[in-house]
């Protein structure tokens, strides 16, 4: 069944007829579609291109359409080109010829264009609501866990912070990923109904009450533009995948800290699995899992980019991939970022653990060189020092709070039985700037 016809005299291919629908992707848009289509009407009623009992018609079997598809009653299939088709002709059966007055000045360019981006909008809202939520998680197990862990350069040991200072880096990238799709979601708030297929239309109508009905900033400046405009979803995409990235970087540490190398943290059971062969494997899937689709929706991105890549204006066929690379994205997004909130309030932090790898570390090294430059020392000379306390250290299997005075002394005549109050790992925390380090995560 298609909107179009009266031009052609030979039927399509059954198998290019199967490969030009779009209904199994797109179908996702119905509710958005039927949204646009009543606020379409609503202006063709006021600028008198219907009447209002059309109006009432029209709108009355668009809203009967919509409950019976959420209902279950209208099942979304068929032979139909995409959902566009599916809503008029459904409409059409319902109501009679009326119903082909639907699409009186409007093209399926702009209608498609204004469904993606109803839908766009509202779930770029969603992945900032999950991405807040999981911000709430990181910072609820900082406050729970405001406790002194080893961190890392090089995945080496380095110096002394908090595992509550550390999941804040998390959630400052988290709360920068929210602000991106924040904005993308203001650089795209433009209502592109009315742009026609690609040059408007003769008929008077009003987009700025269309633009007010669907909850539009402003109308599309440009029609062409309006209707071969994808730049949104690569913005939104490119978005998504910083986010994902952010998780994956997670994900590695909960996956380093679960490990018996580490055992810094405990995943729960319900986000994890066992072995079919090992009995005592616990396996961190789904962290790994998220790590794994971080590359799906880098694909996803990828795969748009290069589907508009040289595309001349305005509307091409190729512009119908975008759904199925966006649709797929988000999802992955949503549900990634639903499973590490949920990881995050269940993880168990082994606080004992994380002292006795900083313990091991010499993470105090960098304070014995403060310390001496507090002396008087020029920090090069410091820091060689240090680096002979450290061999000597190694040599004798002791970490620098563990030697004597004596010991200490041998390697400059400036230490004194201060130095052990200076380089205590919790003291350290209470010295310069590192205060912020002890504060918890806002």
């Amino acid at each position: 069944m298609k909107l179009w016809g009266g031009r052609f005299t030979k039927r399509a291919d059954q198998i290019m007829e199967k490969f030009n629908t779009s209904l199994p992707v797109d179908q996702r848009l119905y509710s958005q579609d039927i949204t646009g289509s009543i606020a379409h009407v609503k202006m063709l009623v006021k600028c008198e291109l219907l009447s209002e009992a059309e109006g009432i018609l029209l709108v009355d079997g668009l809203r009967s359409i919509l409950e019976d598809i959420e209902s279950g009653v209208l099942q979304v299939e068929g032979n139909y080109e995409d959902i566009h088709s599916f809503i008029e002709m459904n409409l059409t059966e319902r109501i009679g010829e009326t119903g082909k007055k639907l699409h009186t000045a409007r093209s399926r360019n702009d209608q498609v264009a204004v469904d993606m981006r109803l839908y766009a909008k509202q779930k770029a809202n969603e992945v900032m609501a999950a991405l807040q939520q999981l911000i709430e998680s990181l910072n609820n197990k900082a406050v729970q866990n405001n406790v002194i862990m080893p961190g890392y350069t090089h995945l080496q040991r380095a110096q002394v912070v908090t595992f509550s200072h550390h999941l804040g880096a998390y959630v400052q990238m988290f709360s920068r990923d929210k602000r991106r799709i924040g904005n993308a979601i203001d650089i795209m708030d433009e209502n592109p109904l009315g742009c026609g297929a690609l040059a408007g239309t003769t008929h008077n109508i009003d987009r700025q009450l269309t633009t007010e009905l669907l909850g539009f900033s402003k109308p599309v400046d440009n029609f062409l533009d309006g209707v071969s405009d994808r730049d949104y979803l690569l913005e939104l995409m490119s978005s998504f995948s910083i986010t994902m990235m952010h998780l994956s970087r997670l994900s590695e540490e909960l996956i380093l800290w679960s490990s018996q190398e580490f055992r810094f943290i405990e995943m729960d059971d319900a986000y994890s699995t066992g072995s079919s062969i090992m009995p005592q494997k616990k396996n961190p899937d789904a962290a790994e899992l998220i790590r794994g689709k971080t590359g799906r929706v880098y694909g996803s991105l990828l795969s748009l980019l290069t589907t508009l890549k040289g595309l001349p204006l305005t509307y091409n066929k190729d512009m119908q991939e975008d759904k199925e690379q966006f649709f797929d994205a988000l999802d992955t997004v949503m549900d990634c970022l639903e499973i590490m909130s949920k990881m995050i309030d269940t993880l168990h932090v082994k606080e004992e653990n994380m002292k006795a790898a900083i313990k091991a570390g010499f993470l105090n090294a960098t304070e014995v060189a403060d310390y001496l430059v507090s002396k008087g020392t020029p920090f090069r000379d410091a820091h060689e020092i240090v680096g002979k306390i450290i061999i000597y250290c190694e040599q004798y299997k002791k970490s620098i709070e563990d030697l004597s005075l004596d010991e200490l002394a041998k390697f400059s005549s400036k230490i004194s039985d201060d130095i052990y109050e200076y380089i205590d790992y919790e003291n350290i925390l209470n010295k310069g700037n590192k205060k912020l380090i002890k504060q918890i995560a806002e």
